[in-house]
């Protein structure tokens, strides 16, 4: 249904909190919620014959998230599916997008400075990602110093600004690695600490998550693909269970099983040629500012 106002159901996670934050970036034909009973909900009071795409609010660290999404949107009558389509829009971002964000945000910062990036805790895979993120960041970037913190975890912000003092900065910048604003900590003595605000705009997450749904509505009007069967192998295809460790060759001896019945499948035309991008493994070239974050990237304070 070309033309059709299309509703953005964007879905949050553990990289949002309690949503606050996010429903006052997200717009007006967006709609944030939670995954299960709330967002089924939400799909049944559609009106009918309405287009709406789901998108998981995730930056990378949660692709339990996305299948999740995906098995509620599963759950709905068929008949209702068809009288007001639904699809399943990729991912708000992964940790590529989130490297090229976080560079964008730290090219406002003085390059002595160190950096801090801040998201909530998740579970232990999540939390390592974020490191392999800082990683990426520092080691494609100008500043020396790049340490994260975990809210609600360990190393708690305050944590995180006392080892960027003890590595010999004096001034400290708060990056969010989430959609949450960053949290500063109280500043030592002979140290500042600088609050860069949120990760993305208003109008640069709104820019994202248009895109994504066009992308998904163009995919379902040309070739009837819902994103249904990409999104439920989400967290199997490339969760962060899918390490291969120090060294280790990409040999798929182990197991990689989706649970019972569920076969490998990566959705129409998603072979599993494993492009690993900025955001896996295997990377040796800088991660590329992808357009959207070109479009994206905010001006300086």
């Amino acid at each position: 249904m070309p033309g059709t106002r299309v509703h953005i159901l964007a879905v949050r996670g553990h990289e949002a909190g309690d949503g606050t934050a996010l429903r006052q970036l997200a717009g007006p034909d967006t709609t944030v919620v939670t995954g299960g009973r709330e967002l089924y909900r939400a799909l049944a009071a559609r009106p009918s014959g309405q287009e709406t795409v789901v998108v998981p609010m995730t930056l990378g660290r949660d692709p339990e998230l996305v299948a999740d999404a995906a098995r509620t949107v599963r759950a709905l009558p068929s008949e209702g599916r068809r009288d007001a389509p639904v699809a399943v829009a990729e991912p708000f971002g992964d940790a590529g997008h989130l490297v090229g964000w976080l560079r964008a945000a730290a090219s406002t910062v003085h390059a002595e400075a160190a950096l801090l990036l801040t998201a909530p805790g998740g579970d232990p895979y999540q939390d390592a990602e974020l490191y392999r993120v800082a990683h990426l960041v520092r080691r494609y970037g100008r500043h020396r110093v790049v340490e994260c913190a975990l809210l609600g975890g360990d190393p708690d912000p305050a944590e995180g600004l006392r080892r960027c003092v003890l590595l010999g900065t004096g001034q400290v910048a708060v990056l969010s690695a989430s959609f949450l604003p960053p949290v500063p900590p109280p500043a030592p003595a002979r140290t500042t600490v600088l609050d860069t605000g949120p990760l993305l705009s208003p109008a640069a997450l709104a820019a994202v998550l248009s895109a994504r749904a066009t992308t998904a509505v163009r995919r379902l009007h040309e070739s009837g693909e819902d994103g249904l069967a990409a999104a439920l192998t989400a967290a199997g295809r490339h969760g962060l269970s899918h390490s291969h460790g120090p060294g280790g060759d990409h040999d798929h001896g182990h197991d990689h099983s989706h649970g019972p019945g569920a076969d490998h499948h990566h959705g129409p035309g998603g072979s599993h040629s494993h492009d690993h991008t900025p955001q896996a493994h295997h990377t040796h070239s800088p991660p590329p500012i992808r357009p959207l974050v070109a479009a994206c990237a905010r001006s300086p304070q």
